[in-house]
């Protein structure tokens, strides 16, 4: 083209002869006459034949094998290197270049034949929800963190809801659902989901599945019929897959930082509230999406409560009163060691069972290597061993309340007041751990502190009237220096 304005303004302009034009240009004198004849700006060339010598006789094979590739997911696909592979086993002796070549043409044509196009959708109000996951990097207190994003958007008004766990596993679906649909105030009769494995199992022909039995007692619980993707067809739910696009674009970028994922869940839910109200629905334009929203609300199916999500595993219990569940130990009662266990697994916490009773509930921990204790799970085994009240490692930071660490202090500087203290925690499975507390609260108050005298206190909160001898194991082993704590606490009682 640069040549072609150039010949013109030489000849048209500066009024130069076709001798000069191709002397000064160095083009050949056909086409400057062809150039000046047509007065065209701009020459193509476009082969009318395309002769095919090698390939000719093999059009066929290829073909089957770019037409079986188009019916195949992304991942199960020939490459061009491959088809070229397979031709040239069956006999075909040219070039991979041409293969490619032909394989490009054939795209195209067929492009223009069956022509990419799509029937829009309409849902009715209440109808659907679409449901996905994207993955995203923040950083968590400083660490890079990847967590993985629910997306779940309503069809027909648009609303969406976002909500970040650091698993992608069933029992955070099911606590995505539920956070949802509380928000939601409602849920939709259909659900749209991919082939994700903690909803489905098998894949059949068509839209047949086999889904997952605690994934359809979750739908039957919230009215919900579910419905798969044809694998590698996210188009099938298209509004969400353009919000997982929009939350990263929008919210995820720059990088957050954040302290905890709490606070990320709070302000995702403020963005998402804030974007609806901020923007238009897509198809009735004057009204924004909150609106939209505010009116599906009454078509959506009543929510009936959360769904009891969790993940069961067995497990077994070891000699230190720990389940090993998610590469972390936690602690059960003492009582559970030698009998397997139910691991009941939450989004945010884990609950441990046995025959039917919880013998052990922590907060979750998304960690490595980790050991969740509860020091009153081991409660038990310190009336045997009282010495590991020092040194035992559920014990290195727990948190008495005020006044039983006061008595806990105390007790250090006696020669037995670690079976002491054993005692006085003893008493907490019975009276209660604030009752405890107050006992021990009114033997520091009166100047004394030994278990003999928060038993009688205890003894007499539960039994006004003036109590007998206390004929318990603790109390037939004390010395006579605890019968003298007693005999000065009943003294400085009568006395105030």
């Amino acid at each position: 083209m640069d040549t072609i304005a150039r010949v013109r303004r030489a000849f048209h302009v500066q009024g130069w002869s076709v001798k000069k034009i191709v002397r000064e240009l160095h083009v050949s004198r056909n086409t400057v006459r062809k150039i000046l004849r047509s007065d065209e700006t701009d020459f193509t060339y476009e082969r009318e034949r395309q002769p095919l010598p090698r390939i000719g006789a093999w059009k066929a094979e290829i073909e089957r094998f770019l037409t079986a590739n188009e019916g195949k997911p992304s991942r199960e696909r020939l490459t061009l290197i491959r088809i070229y592979e397979e031709v040239r086993a069956l006999g075909y002796d040219g070039s991979y270049d041409a293969i490619r070549r032909y394989a490009k043409t054939w795209a195209k044509n067929r492009g223009t034949v069956t022509a990419e196009a799509y029937v829009p959708l309409y849902y009715a109000p209440g109808e659907a929800y679409q449901f996905d996951w994207s993955h995203e990097i923040i950083l968590v207190n400083g660490v890079t963190t990847t967590v993985k994003v629910a997306h779940v958007r309503l069809c027909h008004s648009r609303m969406m809801f976002a909500r970040a766990y650091m698993r992608e596993s069933q029992e955070m679906v099911f606590d995505a659902h539920d956070k949802a649909f509380a928000f939601f105030r409602g849920t939709c009769t259909r659900g749209i989901y991919d082939n994700m494995k903690t909803a489905v199992e098998a894949v059949f022909v068509g839209k047949e599945r086999q889904y997952n039995r605690r994934f359809l007692q979750m739908c039957s619980h919230y009215l919900v019929h579910p419905v798969a993707c044809t694998p590698a067809s996210g188009w099938e739910k298209g509004q969400v897959e353009n919000q997982v696009g929009l939350v990263r674009e929008r919210f995820f970028t720059p990088r957050l930082r954040v302290k905890s994922l709490e606070e990320l869940n709070v302000w995702l839910l403020d963005k998402c509230i804030a974007y609806a109200k901020a923007h238009r629905h897509p198809e009735k334009t004057e009204r924004m999406i909150w609106q939209m929203f505010e009116e599906e609300r009454g078509s959506l199916v009543h929510y009936v409560g959360p769904f009891d999500g969790f993940h069961c595993v067995p497990a077994s219990v070891s000699k230190t009163c720990t389940v090993r569940f998610d590469n972390n130990k936690y602690s059960v009662l003492s009582t559970a060691v030698g009998r397997p266990v139910e691991v009941h697994a939450y989004a945010e916490k884990i609950v441990i069972r046995q025959d039917g009773v919880n013998v052990g509930e922590h907060p979750r921990c998304f960690g490595r290597g980790e050991t969740i204790y509860d020091p009153w799970h081991y409660v038990p085994v310190l009336a045997r061993k009282p010495g590991a009240l020092r040194n035992g490692a559920p014990f290195r930071e727990w948190v008495l309340p005020a006044a039983m660490e006061k008595v806990r202090r105390r007790l250090k500087s006696v020669h037995d007041g670690d079976r002491q203290m054993v005692t006085i925690l003893g008493c907490v499975p019975t009276d209660g751990l604030a009752a405890v507390d107050a006992a021990c609260q009114e033997a520091l108050d009166h100047g004394v502190c030994s278990a003999s005298v928060i038993i009688n206190i205890l003894a007499r909160s539960r039994d006004p009237a003036p109590a007998a001898t206390l004929q318990t194991p603790d109390a037939l082993r004390l010395t006579h220096e605890p019968v003298a704590d007693c005999a000065r606490y009943d003294s400085l009682r009568r006395a105030s």
